[in-house]
Order: structure tokens, then sequence, then C-alpha cells
């Protein structure tokens, strides 16, 4: 299960070291760490990281076709973190060390700036491939965080980047070897943890207003 720890003014999430899919325990659990950071005072910053093969694998599809009765809640969970964390009054990095797919991708699109491994692993949107199609949330998402070219063949194609053609594709702004990866997000964290405020917030807010309106529409979440 995910874990927070706080590294002078910078909090590292490890959000686990498995698959690390979005089952409702595990969004329960990044949520409350968030609700930490939100909670502190001063200046601070986040970064997002994983151990092990897996940043995350996406939806937890196993427990979504056992629970389908829960869908409509499921995905406005989904959709509620992504609007939190691209909103968070302070920056954010996401440590991408091993494989980036679907939800898992889009959430470190939440995330201001990315850091990924250079030597292994993948960043991929499957969805056309798994005949899963974008909610018109997660589209509105991920083409407010990439170009209008990277969007298209990242959405269509289910292209799986790897860390320096996801650098090419600015889908990442850092690609490195495996075990500076978490330090350069935290470098990165720790130079801008005087941002923190009420002022970023109002900015990414306004930044990604249609965005986050659609993230947040819990009645109708696929519409």
């Amino acid at each position: 299960m995910p874990t927070l720890d706080r590294q002078n003014d910078v909090f590292v999430l490890d959000i686990g070291d498995g698959e690390n899919r979005f089952h409702p325990d595990w969004i329960a659990s990044v949520n409350a760490a968030l609700d930490e950071v939100e909670k502190a005072d001063g200046a601070r910053a986040l970064v997002t990281a994983a151990t092990g093969k897996y940043f995350s694998n996406g939806l937890d599809l196993e427990w979504l076709f056992a629970n389908g009765d829960k869908y409509h809640e499921y995905v406005v969970s989904v959709h509620e973190l992504f609007a939190r964390v691209l909103s968070l009054p302070l920056i954010t990095v996401a440590a991408l060390q091993g494989h980036t797919f679907a939800a898992g991708a889009m959430l470190s699109l939440a995330h201001d700036f990315r850091v990924m491994r250079t030597d292994r692993g993948y960043w991929c949107l499957p969805e056309a491939d798994i005949e899963i199609p974008f909610s018109r949330a997660m589209s509105a998402l991920i083409q407010a965080r990439l170009t209008p070219q990277t969007a298209h063949e990242a959405m269509t194609t289910a292209r799986r980047y790897t860390g320096p053609e996801a650098l090419t594709a600015a889908i990442v702004d850092h690609a490195v070897e495996q075990d500076a990866v978490r330090s350069t997000a935290v470098e990165i964290a720790e130079s801008n943890t005087g941002k923190a405020g009420d002022t970023l917030g109002t900015i990414k807010t306004r930044m990604y207003a249609t965005a986050l309106e659609l993230l947040r529409d819990r009645e109708n979440p696929l519409g």
C-alpha cells in the first residue's frame, strides 16, 4: 500500500511495489496521504514514486469486473483523484521508475513534471488496444497536458514510449538512469517548494478549468 515520507520540505509518496492498480483501498490510501500533504504548512512539494517493475498499471479491472454495480462511483473516485493531483497548490513531480500504463499514465500527467527511466519501462495509453474508450474527462486531462500531435498518437495508436521517446514527445520532462529517477524528481521538487500556496492553486485551477470541470462531474462521469 502507499506510504508517505518527508525529506525536509519534500513529501515523497511511494504508491507501492506491485502493479499499483487503482483498487478502492489504494485510492483511499493515496487520498489519505494527500490529505496530510495539503494540511502541512509552509514551503513544500510532492514527489510521487513507486518501487519495482511498475509505476502503475492503471485501473483495477479485476475488481471492477467483480463489482460492476459500483462502476459509477469507482470512475468518479478515479476522476476525483486526477483532479486533486492536477490542482494541488504545490509543485508535484512523478518519478516513473517502471511501466506507466493507462490510468497510471494519466495520473502521471496530472503531475506538474515527470521524470522517467531511460533504459527500461514504457509509458502507454493502451485503451485503443484493450477496447476501453477514454471518458470525456480522461480525454480532457490527456489533451490538456500533451501536445495535440502527441495526444493523438498516444490515444489512437496505444504506442509504448520508452523514456527517451517520451522525452522527445514531451510526455516527460527528464529521462535519466534508473538510480537517478527518484533523486532527480526530489531535486526538481526541492527547487520549487517555495511555490506552494493559494496563488499556485489558483493558477492551476484556471489553467486546467475545462479538464477539472469534467473530472469533477459526479453525475455524468462518462458522458
